[in-house]
């Protein structure tokens, strides 16, 4: 044109205005996806926090309480991704997927070559500086390690050592380091191992089990006095051995409900563990063979023998009967509850003539045979040191006045008797025991269902008369003695000249009425257990069981 304006430039002006072309449309569409963009901000991404390492050892928990601590060098990269976690790499169609043995021999270059990561030494040691700038909190790392020692003491003396030191040791450094102090674990107990009790493992557990005691009783056991092993069906001598040889403190060995104990796991005890003087093999099936070996030649330093009775157990009773284990002080025979009638031959004169020493003997649920010496000599000097005498049993007992007197006929110093199931022992009987201090006496009946409760007696209230003075519990459930006699028995329990030390009291099925009942509880101002239970001579409401001294009171309200 004239003017010298551009033609083109004009008529892209006039399009702008009049109708927009696909640029315009684009930046149209740009500006739309900016406003959204804007009122939808960014989200920012998440700093990353650089943790610190974890510790150099694994934790594999089992089902109970037995836990594998792999003994691993601390520079080693062992923590590793599940499989299960790692993403599978994207086959792209028309590309043959490449099999293992072609991905094995595949060379990268050195530039796609992947290397495996190391851990720096120095991210190793975490440091409480370090956890400050990360904002962690850091109570627990300024905390001193003595003060952690004495917290986990309170629990283990609670609940154990295994498996919470096991537990609290993966916390971090400092608390690994406090759960392994030996001080904590002076006293442990191992139970089920990963399975059920029957149960058989596969050889890679079996290598675990091994592994994982091994490396407990070098590391951690150095101070161990008490050793528990419960449920234990295979391993047995191999635990017992490991223990031995790495615990020259060991005073006490328990092995209850295991199998499989041969006289392997004797031998290992002999040459290592000289403070062994506590043995408890109830329940377990053991070789009586390798237990008697080991006996006569250490027994000299066994101060206590639990043991269950069984078919040859009778051996190692007549081991002790002859003198093996002079410094015995407890000896406890019990039965496992479904062998039923259970007869064990014992000679008394025997065994108090090898066991001079003995302060506690207790005999459950078994039904003592007496028998003589082959000598025939009777002569003993009985049992002087004797504190605590156990003949109970829920099954028909034989025992007599005179058989009871055989065994405490020298015992001055007897505070505890048991008598519970024995209704042929009369009170007549008991009333002349050489004892004048019994502070325990259980003496009620608890038959089974095919048993017949004795018939009434009488004479109760010479034993009360007796030990008025020092009884502290009396058991007399299901004595059927008179109601006169039990109120005299009562009353003499009431007469005690100044603090009563009465504190428990069963009259479970008695003849007990309620003048008799008040006097004694009115007096008795220590008494926190009282049961009166089917108490036929007492009213409706009161025959029950009253724990606490606030009950009692109650009940001594009632009856007022």
């Amino acid at each position: 044109m004239e003017d010298g304006t551009p033609v083109g430039l004009s008529v892209g002006i006039a399009d702008a205005d009049n109708a927009p072309s696909s640029s315009s449309a684009a930046s149209t569409r740009k500006r739309k996806s900016d406003v959204l963009r804007v009122a939808k901000p960014n989200k920012k991404k998440k700093a990353k926090v650089s943790r610190p390492p974890r510790v150099g050892y694994t934790v594999e928990q089992g089902e109970d309480m037995l836990l594998i601590i792999s003994n691993t060098n601390q520079y080693d990269n062992i923590w590793r991704p599940n499989a299960k976690g790692r993403k599978k790499k994207k086959i792209l169609k028309g590309k043959s997927k490449v099999t293992p043995a072609k991905k094995k021999n595949k060379v990268l270059p050195k530039s796609k070559a992947t290397k495996k990561p190391l851990i720096n030494k120095g991210e190793l040691e975490p440091t409480l500086q370090h956890h400050q700038e990360e904002g962690f909190d850091s109570w627990g790392h300024s905390l001193p390690v003595e003060v952690l020692v004495n917290i986990f003491k309170m629990v283990v003396h609670q609940d154990g050592a295994v498996p919470f030191l096991c537990r609290v040791a993966k916390v971090c450094h400092l608390w690994n380091a406090a759960a392994a102090s030996p001080a904590l674990w002076r006293s442990v107990s191992v139970g089920y191992c990963w399975l059920e009790p029957g149960k058989t493992h596969l050889p890679k557990t079996e290598l675990k089990i091994r592994h994982t005691v091994s490396w407990l009783a070098q590391n951690r056991f150095s101070q161990l006095r008490d050793f528990s092993l419960n449920h234990w069906k295979n391993n047995v001598d191999h635990v017992v051995e490991v223990v031995s040889q790495s615990c020259p403190h060991l005073r006490s060995l328990k092995l209850s409900y295991c199998t499989g104990v041969t006289e392997k796991a004797f031998q290992s005890l002999s040459g290592s563990c000289q403070s062994l003087d506590s043995i408890n093999v109830q329940y377990s099936e053991i070789q009586v063979e390798g237990l008697v070996t080991f006996l006569e030649s250490y027994g000299s330093q066994i101060r206590q023998i639990l043991f269950t009775h069984g078919p040859r157990n009778d051996r190692l009773l007549t081991a002790i009967s002859r003198g093996c284990c002079p410094e015995l002080q407890l000896l406890e025979i019990n039965t496992k509850l479904d062998s039923g009638y259970c007869q064990l031959p014992i000679c008394i004169q025997a065994l108090q003539n090898g066991c001079p020493k003995l302060q506690t003997f207790r005999m459950l649920n078994v039904i003592p045979m007496p028998k003589m010496t082959r000598n025939g000599s009777g002569s003993t000097s009985g049992f002087p040191l004797l504190e605590e005498l156990c003949m109970a049993t829920t099954a028909v007992s034989f025992m007599t006045d005179q058989d009871l007197t055989k065994i405490v006929y020298n015992s001055p110093k007897l505070r505890v008797l048991d008598l519970r199931g024995c209704s042929r022992i009369t009170a007549t009987g008991l009333s002349s025991l050489p004892c004048e201090e019994l502070e325990c006496l259980y003496w009620g009946l608890y038959f089974s269902s095919n048993v017949t409760v004795s018939l009434s007696k009488k004479g109760i209230h010479l034993l009360t008369q007796k030990w008025s003075g020092t009884l502290q519990e009396l058991d007399l459930a299901n004595q059927l003695f008179s109601e006169e006699d039990m109120e005299i028995a009562m009353g003499h329990l009431a007469q005690r000249t100044g603090a009563n030390p009465l504190r428990s009291l069963n009259l479970t099925g008695t003849k007990v009425t309620t003048p008799a009942l008040r006097l004694v509880i009115g007096q008795s101002t220590a008494l926190n257990y009282l049961n009166l239970s089917s108490c036929r001579y007492l009213p409706r409401g009161l025959k029950k069981l009253y724990r606490g001294q606030e009950e009692i009171h109650q009940l001594l309200d009632k009856l007022e």
